[in-house]
């Protein structure tokens, strides 16, 4: 596999991350994770914004974020990736220094990392829908940083792993606030809802492209709190995400959502999204 590492592409083995690095040390860092459909990235430009705006709110400089794109395409073409699904991750941290808690005094060069490799994407879960459970919110109130210190959102996950389901639903003071990697949604008679953008979520480029999808399907959507106690009557239960894309919840917890089976406005909103990516 080809790597990009601090302006140079390279084979991933030949990478060598400094012990000093504040990203190793202390999560100081940011991270972006892009689709390719056939060579073709997905939403590029609102990706890069986002990573932009995380760097600012962590005060970290240095970054032509302009250049990614590029980036990302010769990583696509290194690797061979312009046919079928792939993804790309790109990683920033304020870079190499002592290990302090404040920020490096002088110039520090930020450390710069990205990958493309090839996708398999999850049809079948798709198709059939899954289990989540819910799960404290016990994040920092910054969630919408796309922040590489995600120890809360991995323990979460191995929650969900360990009980057989395949996200852990974040709930705050009684609302549902997002997955641990994914945007979260349900449906009320015919109208979706999500929690509103805050600083307690991330604003997933997956979830602005289902509301895109919403306005042009004509299906209402609500920006609000869902709580927990009103979740069982969902009709449908959706998250969204990057990798996930749109996926059917059909069973919270212990219980079953709706009928059992992927409903259709997330049935309609699937075939609209691959309309327009792939």
């Amino acid at each position: 596999m080809i790597v990009y590492f601090n302006g140079q592409f390279m084979p991933k083995e030949e990478v060598k991350i400094s012990p000093d690095d504040r990203g190793f040390l202390l999560g100081d860092g940011v991270y972006e994770v892009i689709r390719s459909y056939s060579g073709r990235l997905f939403k590029v430009e609102e990706h890069i914004r986002r990573l932009a705006r995380s760097l600012r709110e962590l005060r970290i400089e240095g970054v032509d974020t302009e250049a990614l794109k590029g980036i990302a395409e010769e990583l696509i073409e290194y690797n061979e990736l312009e046919r079928g699904d792939a993804k790309l991750y790109f990683q920033v941290t304020r870079g190499v220094a002592p290990r302090r808690h404040s920020f490096p005094d002088g110039e520090t060069s930020p450390t710069v990392y990205a990958t493309a490799s090839a996708f398999q994407p999850p049809r079948g879960k798709w198709e059939h829908g899954v289990k989540v459970i819910l799960v404290p919110d016990i994040r920092w109130a910054r969630c919408d940083i796309k922040s590489v210190a995600l120890l809360p959102n991995i323990l979460a996950n191995q929650q969900a792993k360990e009980r057989g389901a395949e996200e852990a639903i974040f709930v705050r003071d009684g609302a549902i606030t997002e997955g641990s990697h994914t945007s979260f949604c349900a449906v009320f008679d015919g109208e979706l809802t999500t929690h509103p953008k805050s600083n307690y979520i991330l604003a997933g480029i997956m979830r602005e492209t289902v509301l895109g999808l919403c306005d042009e399907l004509g299906i209402p959507v609500k920006e609000f709190p869902i709580f927990e106690r009103d979740l069982k009557e969902a009709d449908e239960v959706m998250i969204l995400g990057t990798t996930s894309e749109i996926m059917p919840v059909v069973q919270v917890d212990d219980w079953q959502v709706g009928d059992g089976k992927p409903g259709p406005i997330a049935v309609r909103l699937q075939r609209a999204y691959r309309e327009l990516a792939y």
